[in-house]
């Protein structure tokens, strides 16, 4: 039986990691204050951990240590998803105290199936814990987890050979769904330790992307460098041409997510290299955009503008328009930004007639805007009238923008009559 001072602690404990929408905490007791009603106690509120198993259960009556019979464990699975039905239910229905009564309930019962199904369990609640922020209810979780990774790790461990195998991959999944990515790299370290020494090839690049991946995910940029770099130099090892382009794009990608665009390029470089070596030009465009982009970042402009000549040469015979396009733009803005006004003239009035070519009646509108905003500058007003005009023109086709061009007009007719 629970006693009163147990029931007591686990509603402070229950109160602090979960808080249910519509029962707000009762405030304290002041010698002004009028008594307020108190929520009767439940008599199966949780104990304070909320995982352990102290009292009998209707679905386990011989205990949570009995072992089970084949036919008993399958009685048991089926009730326990039955709970976790109910518990997805409750939470849809947004009655979250409910909806982890009943999955701690699961979780406790769960052990009785055997770490692996005890593990995904764990999981699966405490992504669900942690979507709700319910801190404690996750630092449970957290610590059965652990719990279990020292029981699979013990020297003398009672546990199997497979078992083992099994389990370790779920704790790292469950590491990451309750979000403790440095719990989940000690496990996958320790997966890739193993498989280096049993000189598992397929299992170290499988743990080694698994690893890349958890390091992205949370935006730690400099371990999945050295990650996917030992990834490429793996690949390579294995004249695995398919993997080291994918660990080349991969590497460039990770560069540019930190901000690194002058060690993006060489990779950007390699990847253009493989196409051109295997005759795949329709991949060259883009890249070739890229790498400029990467190149004008880093203030390579002489390389930038070299690269964005090439991506459009290369896209026009491919019939690639947008990327044509998009070269001259971001080459037209180049120049613009470093005061090479005649070229950056000569670039929008090419790139208006290869919007039109391409039908991309907006980009032909800024074009035209780009070439008015070129020759207001230099104070060529004619010019730039005649440019806005035009612009005027297709802006009224597309009812857009159309206050702006009539503004710039009016601009310029007023300076060109003082």
């Amino acid at each position: 039986m629970v006693s009163r001072f147990d029931r007591f602690i686990a509603g402070v404990i229950f109160g602090l990691f979960i808080a249910v929408p519509g029962h707000a905490a009762e405030p304290s007791a002041t010698p002004t204050a009028q008594p307020q009603p108190q929520r009767q106690q439940r008599s199966d509120q949780f104990p304070p951990n909320p995982l352990e198993l102290k009292d009998p259960d209707p679905l386990l009556p011989g205990g949570i240590n009995r072992p089970l019979s084949e036919p008993e464990r399958q009685k048991l699975r089926a009730e326990l998803d039955e709970l976790n039905n109910q518990a997805t239910a409750k939470l849809q229905a947004n009655d979250v105290l409910g909806a982890f009564e009943i999955w701690n309930r699961e979780l406790r019962l769960r052990r009785a199936l055997g770490l692996l199904e005890e593990t995904q369990a764990l999981g699966r609640v405490g992504d669900q814990a942690w979507k709700r922020n319910l801190p404690n209810q996750v630092r449970f979780i957290t610590l059965r987890l652990q719990q279990i990774q020292t029981q699979v790790q013990a020297p003398k461990t009672q546990v199997s050979p497979t078992e083992r195998a099994q389990v370790l991959p779920a704790l790292g999944i469950a590491y990451q769904q309750v979000r403790s990515p440095g719990l989940a790299l000690n496990v996958y370290q320790q997966m890739l330790t193993e498989a280096r020494q049993g000189k598992d090839t397929t299992a170290e690049i499988n743990l080694l992307n698994t690893i890349g991946q958890l390091h992205l995910s949370w935006f730690d940029y400099v371990p999945a460098i050295a990650t996917y770099t030992e990834l490429l130099n793996l690949a390579r090892s294995r004249n695995d041409s398919e993997n080291v382009l994918a660990n080349l794009i991969q590497l460039a990608y990770i560069h540019e997510q930190a901000k690194q665009p002058a060690q993006a390029a060489p990779y950007h470089q390699q990847v253009i290299d493989f196409y051109q070596q295997t005759q795949q030009p329709q991949f060259i465009p883009a890249l070739k955009i890229r790498l400029a982009d990467n190149y004008a970042a880093s203030g390579q402009l002489e390389l930038a503008e070299q690269n964005y000549q090439d991506a459009f040469e290369l896209a026009q015979p491919l019939l690639q328009f947008a990327y044509a396009s998009d070269a001259l733009r971001k080459l037209g803005k180049l120049y613009r930004s470093n005061d090479r006004l005649d070229a950056a003239l000569r670039v929008y009035e090419y790139l208006a007639g290869v919007q039109q070519q391409a039908y991309d009646v907006y980009g032909m509108m800024d074009a035209y805007d780009q070439i008015g905003q070129i020759h207001l500058q230099r104070k060529a007003y004619p010019e730039a009238l005649n440019a806005f005009q035009q612009g005027l023109e297709i802006a009224k086709q597309l009812n857009y923008r159309t206050e702006y061009f009539t503004e710039q007009i009016q601009k310029i007719s007023q300076q060109s009559r003082q």
